[in-house]
């Protein structure tokens, strides 16, 4: 579910006027589109210059080879980690934020928010470049984690994310001064669970309007399963150097093969947005701290929460919400089955993914560890970058935003109704 590939449907649509940008746009400014959903992979942010994992010679992989690692991937082993945090701690020199500009696709996802289309942005990605295009966080699901904060993985006590910086910086270990244990950021390493946020998130995707698949294969499990969460009368909207997964199979997917940013900057263009697209890109070239983002983005929602921007269901008069009852209960609908449909699949990605929370650290080291026996297999039970190896084959050749980012770190272990503990 969400990666199998399909043959293109070549009927005709049912919600767009055509598989094309502006059918897109003219969707977008309809108001039959009032919740987009975000989906983001590795190839949204090779344009900013993140490295990848595997290229020989330069990749980090290639780099850490001096460190005699027991192969590549124990890198983001939990259990590696516990005893040899050195390898992560330099690898983690060349990623940390505030190094990398956002890119265009990632400003696109901002002004979304800011012209009150974005439900949820959900990103694969660890490198923390949604937060600083100025999405705003409470929209930011990071399925695999990010260095937004950090952690001890003892005691789980949080640590200053300015002296982490700075320790990293010197290639200095961090300890907990509370219990003595090792710190580490919050990504998803093998062996430890996906964040909670991403399950409780999961289910809205019931209520989606439109879908933007970006930068990705679709290959990392169980990320790539939330495209076929969304309804059936959902938009489906892919962009990227080459098809994935099953978008395409439905009536109203749209598959859009090109660059990332170029293809943004069109759909910025048709929805009049262009200026505003490179005047807010403008605005990332100088880098701020992430913990000054943190900062700034907390007190706008503070204040919006204050102003009662948000509208919740409570917000529904109750009488309003009653009044299909006045009236009797109508009888069961084509829409209403797809419903109970996408209702049933959110429960089952839900409940593996909660079975995936359960599973053991050490089952887990130990799966990461036997999938990486072939180097660069893209396979989908690879190790950590499995999904730029998948769509770096493309990328090398044509330069393109398929090549993942390092942010693309997490292993995508067996298929939800089987191995679901990926770690990422």
């Amino acid at each position: 579910m969400g990666n199998e590939q399909s043959a293109p449907y070549e009927g005709p649509t049912e919600v767009l006027e055509g598989r094309d940008v502006r059918s897109i746009v003219k969707y977008m400014k309809s108001k039959e589109c009032r919740k987009v959903f975000v989906m983001l992979g590795a190839g949204v942010s090779t344009a900013a210059g993140i490295p990848d994992f595997r290229t020989p010679g330069t990749g980090l992989y290639s780099n850490l080879e001096r460190l005699n690692l027991p192969y590549p991937e124990a890198v983001f082993a939990i259990n590696y980690f516990a005893e040899n945090p050195l390898p992560f701690y330099t690898l983690a020199r060349e990623l940390y934020p505030g190094r990398f500009r956002p890119t265009l696709t990632h400003t696109f996802v901002k002004l979304l928010a800011d012209h009150a289309l974005l439900d949820t942005c959900f990103t694969q990605n660890i490198d923390t470049l949604e937060r600083r295009a100025g999405v705003p966080a409470h929209r930011i699901v990071e399925a695999h984690g990010s260095f937004a904060d950090q952690h001890c993985i003892e005691c789980k006590r949080a640590f200053d994310g300015a002296q982490m910086k700075a320790a990293i910086e010197r290639a200095e270990i961090v300890r907990c001064g509370e219990c003595g244990g090792l710190v580490k950021p919050d990504i998803v390493f093998f062996g430890e669970a996906l964040p909670p946020l991403f399950e409780r998130t999961v289910p809205k995707l019931r209520e989606a309007d439109l879908l933007f698949v970006i930068g990705t294969s679709l290959t990392v499990h169980p990320f790539a399963a939330l495209t076929g969460l969304v309804p059936a009368g959902c938009p489906r909207v892919l962009i990227n150097m080459e098809r994935a997964g099953d978008i395409g199979g439905r009536p109203d997917d749209v598959v859009l093969l090109g660059r990332c940013d170029d293809i943004v900057r069109e759909i910025a263009q048709e929805l009049g947005w262009a200026d505003e697209l490179e005047r807010e890109w403008a605005k990332t070239e100088i880098l701020v701290p992430l913990e000054a983002l943190d900062r700034e983005q907390g007190a706008k929602e503070k204040d919006e929460e204050r102003a009662g921007v948000e509208t919740t269901v409570a917000d529904v008069p109750a009488s309003q919400s009653q009044a299909a009852y006045a009236e009797g209960a109508p009888a069961v609908s084509k829409g209403q089955e797809e419903e109970a449909r996408v209702e049933a699949e959110v429960d089952v990605l839900t409940e593996k993914v909660a079975q995936a929370l359960a599973l053991s650290e050490d089952a887990g080291v130990e799966a990461a560890r036997t999938a990486t026996i072939t180097p660069g297999s893209q396979s989908t039970t690879s190790g950590p970058g499995s999904e730029e190896a998948s769509e770096g084959a493309a990328a090398h050749s044509s330069e393109s935003d398929s090549r993942p980012p390092v942010g693309d770190t997490r292993s995508p272990e067996a298929s939800i109704a089987g191995k679901e503990k990926e770690k990422l």
